[in-house]
């Protein structure tokens, strides 16, 4: 630039640099730059996410195989932990306490192992959730990747066990009495549906759990009282007969009973639809979408907060 002084002469100025004046946001933005670390929007979130499905699924696959790398039963015990649960809560529930009433032995037993079966995909998963951050910190702070991935790599991870531990729920069925027909099929849109509500369940829980720790100290207590609640070891109408109405409704609308109701729906002979509360599957898919969709933003909502602090 140039200017012409008083007295004729030309004097040259120094030309003022484009960017002067701009703030540092206006700046970054000019040139494209993004704070490192920021969370993305919610669609280009899912994007990574399924971007990154090969590494979900390879992560789960490994992680189901290290989980019983030292026991000499190995991957077996898998199928052993729910089933020596059930043979206690069996026990326990039907000789001592006899809250098998109104069933008969072959009813109860298929009712309880397969209540504790699908009990124990959701307490795994939601347990497994709590830590999903917490306890993966050297790989959050180390790589750049959706943070999602971790609880619902974890999520298919029990859906992987429950899948290898159905053989032997078939045969228990099968060896009382209730051999597959048609109402099988039902178990595919029952674990589909059991599968989404859990993975938001993890979800929830990773973001709670990767700022209290102590959480995953709480939280079998809580999963404990959650399956007395549900109906695992007994028939919640029948064993609140006696007492309000509103009581057994409320009970057996929890998610939990719900799924294991539409199982064992879909499993035995003798487990009819009177045993299930009205619009049980609107209920059922209810619970999924609000709980995996609900789950899902609020975990996003803190995306780049993990790891960090």
């Amino acid at each position: 630039m140039s200017e012409t002084t008083h007295d004729g002469s030309v004097a040259v100025s120094a030309p003022v640099p484009p960017d002067e004046g701009l703030t540092a946001a206006r700046l970054a933005e000019k040139y494209g730059l993004t704070v490192s670390g920021a969370r993305p929007s919610l669609v280009e979130y899912v994007r990574q996410l399924w971007d990154r499905r090969h590494f979900i699924l390879a992560f789960s696959r490994a992680k189901l195989t290290a989980q019983y790398s030292q026991a000499k039963l190995g991957q077996l015990w898998q199928v052993v932990t729910p089933l020596l649960n059930a043979a206690v809560y069996f026990f326990i529930f039907g000789v001592i306490l006899e809250a098998d009433r109104g069933m008969s032995r072959e009813v109860y037993i298929p009712f309880l192992v397969t209540g504790v079966f699908v009990f124990t995909f959701t307490q795994s998963s939601v347990m497994a959730g709590v830590r999903a951050i917490s306890g993966n910190l050297g790989l959050v702070r180390a790589l750049h990747f959706p943070r999602a991935s971790l609880p619902v790599s974890f999520a298919l991870q029990q859906l992987q066990q429950l899948l290898a531990s159905m053989i032997v729920l078939f045969a228990v069925t099968a060896a009382f009495g209730s051999y597959p027909d048609l109402s099988w099929a039902l178990i595919v849109p029952v674990l589909v549906l059991q599968f989404a509500f859990n993975t938001g369940l993890a979800l929830i829980m990773a973001r709670a759990g990767s700022k209290t720790p102590d959480l995953a100290q709480l939280m079998p207590f809580v999963m404990r009282t959650w399956m007395y609640a549900s109906g695992v070891m007994f028939s919640i109408p029948i064993m609140l007969e006696d007492k309000p109405a509103w009581m057994a409704s409320v009970l057996q609308w929890n998610p939990a009973a719900i799924y294991m109701d539409l199982m064992r729906f879909a499993l035995i002979d003798g487990y009819g639809s009177e045993n299930l509360p009205d619009h049980v599957w609107a209920a059922a898919g209810g619970w999924a979408l609000l709980v995996a969709v609900g789950g899902f933003v609020y975990f996003w909502k803190a995306e780049e907060r993990y790891g960090r602090g």
